[in-house]
């Protein structure tokens, strides 16, 4: 059985080999898009690809960024329509987003943004960010910071200049 994100990895990589050098930070930027492979795993595709390692993570970190500024924007503005059309009232509380909550009392904007790579895609925890009602320039600025935190480390982890600790 195969899985389905090791498939799209692959795919990615053989896109990389495939296109024109121009070309290919484009391809890298479209991977960082893609939930689960985010800017750290374009980052990787395109390394191995023979990008070098600064325009790999810089075209996975604005690939993902892109995706999740309109992730952030459409759910802004289908909170902003459903929070006016109910008048303000707020959808009952399902035991998922309840520990959502209880993790952002915890940690906040920066920390939930920060951490939730380590759980959830980017584009997945900018929406749950939003859709509580955190200020979408806010949750835009964490966000980012996430990506290139996470880029930065996982292109530098790669590229040895920094060892995985064992």
């Amino acid at each position: 059985m195969s899985n389905p994100v090791s498939d799209l990895v692959l795919g990615f990589q053989n896109l990389v080999a495939g296109v024109p050098d121009l070309v290919q930070p484009l391809v890298v930027a479209l991977a960082g898009a893609v939930p689960f492979i985010e800017g750290e795993g374009a980052a990787a595709i395109g390394i191995i690809g023979g990008i070098p390692p600064v325009f790999a993570a810089l075209a996975g970190a604005v690939g993902n960024l892109i995706c999740v500024a309109i992730v952030v924007l459409a759910t802004s503005r289908v909170r902003t329509a459903v929070t006016t059309h109910r008048g303000g009232a707020e959808k009952p509380v399902t035991a998922r987003r309840e520990k959502f909550e209880r993790a952002y009392h915890r940690y906040g904007t920066p920390g939930v943004s920060l951490l939730g790579p380590l759980l959830l895609p980017t584009q997945f925890t900018a929406a749950a960010l939003t859709s509580t009602g955190v200020p979408p320039m806010r949750v835009l600025a964490w966000q980012a910071a996430a990506i290139v935190l996470w880029t930065t480390v996982i292109t530098l982890l790669i590229t040895g200049v920094i060892g995985a600790v064992a």
